[in-house]
């Protein structure tokens, strides 16, 4: 679970190539693209641009470089030629990359258009809570602070947290050790050292918890069909703190 100093490096490069592929996508008008054709357009950022590994594709059988996650999809939609952004929607796309052996994760919920208040405010507070779990990371700090950071936050304002699925340790593999869960108490799980590299990715949802599993084997949905979004980011443990290894251009200088 450690990283190296070297390896911390290598992790680093890692985030700021994946922060340069968000930063793009951020001056790509979305509106009236398929989900392929930002997956397509993604790759090859990633490819040509960047001289980097998508690590999506092909992990566990996926064929594609990202997820996008529409709406009331809660995590892992497909990409697909069918699947249009419309003026009024949110949808998450979490991407993956690899250089130099190391892989970042990182993710960012898109207003599509004109989206009405209670969906961007749904996208605000999913993305403060991530901030309000990044922002208790530091040595001696627990994974149970982390989860209940996020979870006070999203109830604070009328949301539920999905448990069904969590952040992870992060490095040479894209999932390790630990579970980053995005619910728990003050005090409970793992004790953070410095050198641990992880992910932070609450999934909020606007209605109850409960998820359901579409027949395609990978999409999931909201049972009650309300929105839902995320964020997340790779963060390492540093000697005093935290460091964003993925942290945008945007957020430079943000507090949590």
């Amino acid at each position: 679970m450690i990283k190296t100093l070297e390896e911390q490096a290598l992790m680093r490069a890692s985030g700021r190539l994946l922060a340069q592929v968000f930063e793009a996508l951020d001056r790509l008008p979305l509106e009236g693209m398929s989900t392929l054709q930002v997956n397509d357009w993604v790759e090859r950022f990633i490819v040509d641009e960047l001289q980097a590994r998508p690590a999506s594709k092909g992990q566990y059988g996926f064929a594609y470089v990202l997820n996008s996650s529409i709406d009331s999809v809660v995590c892992h939609g497909v990409p697909s030629a069918d699947a249009v952004l419309r003026s009024g929607s949110i949808v998450n796309l979490d991407i993956t990359l690899e250089k130099g052996g190391y892989i970042a994760d990182s993710s960012k919920t898109y207003l599509i258009g004109e989206v009405d208040y209670a969906a961007r405010r749904l996208v605000r507070v999913t993305r403060e809570a991530m901030w309000k779990g990044i922002g208790v990371v530091r040595p001696g700090a627990t994974l149970g602070d982390i989860g209940f950071a996020i979870q006070q936050h999203a109830k604070a304002h009328g949301y539920s947290v999905v448990k069904e699925f969590c952040g992870h340790g992060i490095g040479q593999e894209m999932h390790e050790e630990p579970q980053v869960l995005h619910y728990g108490r003050r005090g409970d799980g793992l004790v953070l050292e410095p050198g641990m590299t992880f992910t932070i990715e609450p999934m909020i949802n606007q209605g109850r918890a409960a998820i359901d599993m579409s027949e395609d084997g990978w999409t999931v949905t909201t049972r009650d069909g309300k929105l839902s979004a995320q964020a997340e980011h790779t963060v390492l443990v540093t000697a005093d703190g935290v460091e964003v290894l993925t942290l945008r251009a945007e957020e430079r200088g943000l507090v949590a």
